[in-house]
């Protein structure tokens, strides 16, 4: 179950075509709308650029997803790494968990929180100059 959610969103990136904007990808799946924050405030949201981000970088586009959105091009190899973990570990039935035990939970948590403002930053950034496009 756990490969199969993580790829989900891959496998929906795969067949949408990445917004020439940067932003907007998400509206091609039915019944998403715009984004509300980006067109109230001008600036885009901390997942602006995010789907955009697993297309390019599930067409193998990696530079690409990385300059749309550097929180999502990460989001997509995790998502690939827990695909295989998950495949592992349905496959073999061993545990993973004293891999996992040995990871300092505190200091990647942060690292996380600092890439993810960081990567929002530079999304502003690149929207605000008008770069946003790939």
């Amino acid at each position: 179950m756990l490969a199969i959610a993580v790829i989900a969103p891959l496998c929906i990136g795969s067949q949408l075509f990445p917004s020439p904007t940067g932003i907007g990808t998400h509206t091609q799946i039915s019944g998403m709308q715009k984004c509300w924050f980006e067109a109230r405030t001008g600036i885009p949201c901390p997942s602006c650029g995010m789907t955009t981000s697993f297309a390019y970088f599930a067409r193998g586009n990696i530079v690409a997803s990385f300059y749309i959105q550097p929180m999502g091009c990460v989001l997509a190899a995790l998502s690939i790494m827990a695909f295989w973990t998950g495949m592992y570990l349905a496959l073999t039935g061993r545990p993973v968990h004293r891999l996992l035990d040995r990871l300092p939970v505190k200091v990647i948590g942060l690292f996380f929180m600092w890439f993810g403002l960081t990567a929002w930053a530079w999304k502003i950034y690149i929207h605000i100059t008008h770069r946003d496009g790939w």
